[in-house]
């Protein structure tokens, strides 16, 4: 069975993860400045890395002189799109189709990066699908595996993957959200793997710390992303998306990129275990 056809068995019901192409606006991935090498002889592998927060992670780290594998579940066309904008700053970029939930295609999709690229530095845990309920009662037993599956298992098995790999100076970065601070009524699943997700980034610090690899976690606030428009989120609440922010507007893709590379880089040498919060000015306890 080939990998378009492992992935197609599990995809969830409703659209996701959703093309990037088909958003209006586009969301903004592009580097705000030039690069200083900080990820100079670097290799990166970067899941839901076609589209949204990844692209942007994606962009930045070649920019900043990495070479980067993205994981994406469906949209090739997208991941094309990723592959060339990493190309496109002088680096090596490579699109693996694959389905975060198997542990088995995580297994695969590490090796080809490391088949590749000869060695792996930094991995980036993005992939994330969310699907509002207003009633617990509404969320199915499919549904809730299949959340927890992308959501946090696929840490894991992308984790279990890339450890043998891993090295002293290595760095692990995921991400979590502001749901799981503030909660989300009409995100249970979602906002409980995301409360999960931020357990396991401290947890795995201290297992990791010793070895020299550092983990650390970003907790976005509401990006403008293919996440909320194709994973369930209705018209009327798509035109006041992220008004409820201090700063009263969602934020772009390249407003959070920023915080991965600082957490992947020698700049946060001296943090591990930590949660950084690009989330329009809300205040939560991190």
């Amino acid at each position: 069975m080939t990998a378009a056809q492992d992935t197609a068995e599990m995809v969830h019901e409703d659209a996701l993860p959703g093309h990037e192409r088909q958003l209006e606006p586009k969301p903004e991935w592009q580097p705000r400045y030039p690069g200083s090498g900080r990820l100079a002889g670097k290799v990166a592998i970067i899941t839901g890395g076609d589209s949204g927060i990844g692209r942007a992670v994606a962009a930045l780290y070649a920019r900043e002189g990495a070479d980067v594998a993205i994981v994406y579940l469906l949209e090739s066309d997208d991941a094309e799109d990723t592959v060339r904008i990493i190309e496109s700053e002088g680096r090596r970029g490579l699109a693996i189709r694959a389905d975060v939930g198997s542990r088995k295609m995580c297994e695969r999709a590490v090796q080809q990066t490391v088949d590749a690229f000869g060695r792996l530095d930094v991995l980036v845990n993005n992939a994330g699908e969310q699907h509002p309920d207003e009633d617990i009662r509404d969320i199915t037993e499919e549904q809730l595996l299949r959340t927890f599956q992308t959501n946090i298992f696929g840490m894991f098995h992308m984790v279990q993957a890339a450890l043998p790999h891993l090295k002293d100076g290595s760095a692990i970065v995921n991400c979590t959200s502001v749901t799981m601070y503030q909660g989300a009524k009409d995100l249970l699943d979602y906002s409980s793997t995301k409360g999960a997700i931020t357990a396991f980034t401290r947890s795995l610090s201290e297992n990791l710390i010793g070895k020299g690899i550092r983990v650390n976690a970003v907790a976005p606030g509401p990006i403008w992303t293919p996440l909320n428009p194709f994973g369930g989120a209705t018209p009327e609440k798509l035109k006041t998306f992220g008004q409820n922010t201090p700063m009263g507007r969602p934020g772009q893709p390249n407003e959070v990129a920023p915080a991965f590379l600082f957490l992947a880089c020698q700049d946060s040498s001296y943090m591990s275990g930590q949660v950084l919060h690009p989330n329009g000015g809300t205040i939560v306890n991190g």
